[in-house]
């Protein structure tokens, strides 16, 4: 039996309900694997009129998938008002990602896709976790300094090697051990998950023009390039430090398969900018797939029927065939 994808279907209030439904209804279209959404159903009852099914079986997902949206719910999430995020609904958010976390970590799911959360109102009911990966990564077992954010789109992979964190400490919190990790978990995660058997990965210098030769910065010296060094004593195709300005034209993406950033927006600008409707934040080095669309909440939007399921569509393409991989390699 091919067991479906869980969907966390993230805060009720949000844009989540809307684009899960929204991509039901382009299953066929986006010939997407069977999936079931966790959460409480009245969240996509309120902004989608299509046919749904409460199932309390994972199993019965796949049997109904064609005829309806298969929901598994989790605890009423009180009063659920489109764009107006409350701790009740929080609470609803959190429950289903446990839950889809433990379905996926027993075998009976195949892979994790999350909805989008709104941090400050899980920050509310005691939260610790930065986002939802440290969590994932945590439920695991996995060290959440192990754990790979990367974005993907069509045309261009980032790995940002710090996450989020203010500007000003980016140079203090990056290492040689730190950048060697992060590729070493990036080339495995591309060799397992878009089955890549030899990747390539590029290096973004933290200064501009790579600092140029340490005239105005030496972290390229001192840690990037000692980096890069190690990874290709350990048999990985690693290259640069590049100047960041010179990373993402069509010419240049043609000679990586991902690239690792200093930080956040340095990764996150030129992804957005290519594949915003359709970018993927996928974590690497767990024992389990998960995906997730790369955007936020959209309070603003929601219950509008304004929101693009471009980035939901293909977070739940890239997870199947991330999963179908995967288990190829495991038989």
């Amino acid at each position: 039996m091919t067991w479906p994808l869980a969907i966390s279907m993230g805060d009720p209030a949000g844009i989540g309900p809307e684009i899960i439904a929204k991509a039901w209804a382009a299953r066929h279209d986006a010939q997407l694997p069977p999936f079931i959404a966790v959460g409480d159903a009245r969240a996509i009852e309120r902004v989608w009129n299509g046919p749904t099914a409460r199932v309390s079986d994972i199993g019965a997902a796949v049997s109904v998938f064609d005829q309806a949206l298969p929901i598994l719910s989790v605890d009423d999430a009180g009063e659920i008002t489109p764009g107006q995020p409350d701790v009740e609904g929080a609470r609803c958010a959190l429950h289903a990602l446990e839950l889809a976390v433990g379905l996926v970590r027993s075998d009976a799911a195949s892979a994790l896709v999350t909805g989008p959360v709104s941090k400050a109102q899980l920050y509310d009911i005691g939260f610790t976790h930065p986002g939802q990966t440290e969590f994932v990564a945590e439920r695991c077992g996995v060290a959440g300094a192990n754990a790979v954010m990367m974005l993907a789109g069509p045309s261009l992979r980032v790995v940002p090697i710090t996450t989020h964190v203010p500007l000003a400490a980016v140079s203090g919190l990056l290492s040689v051990e730190l950048i060697v990790a992060k590729g070493r978990a990036t080339a495995r995660g591309l060799c397992r998950n878009f089955g890549i058997t030899t990747p390539r990965l590029a290096f973004a210098g933290l200064n501009p023009h790579a600092g140029e030769s340490g005239a105005i910065g030496r972290e390229e010296i001192e840690l990037i390039e000692p980096a890069i060094a190690q990874l290709r004593a350990e048999g990985i195709d690693a290259t640069g430090p590049f100047a960041a300005d010179t990373l993402f034209h069509p010419r240049a993406r043609t000679a990586y398969d991902a690239v690792l950033c200093c930080y956040h927006d340095q990764a996150l600008i030129p992804i957005k900018t290519l594949h915003f409707d359709e970018g993927v934040n996928i974590t690497l080095g767990l024992p389990i797939v998960r995906t997730s669309p790369d955007h936020g909440t959209a309070f603003g939007i929601a219950g509008q029927d304004q929101a693009h399921p471009g980035a939901m569509i293909a977070a739940i393409a890239m997870a199947g065939d991330a999963a179908r991989r995967r288990a190829a390699l495991a038989n």
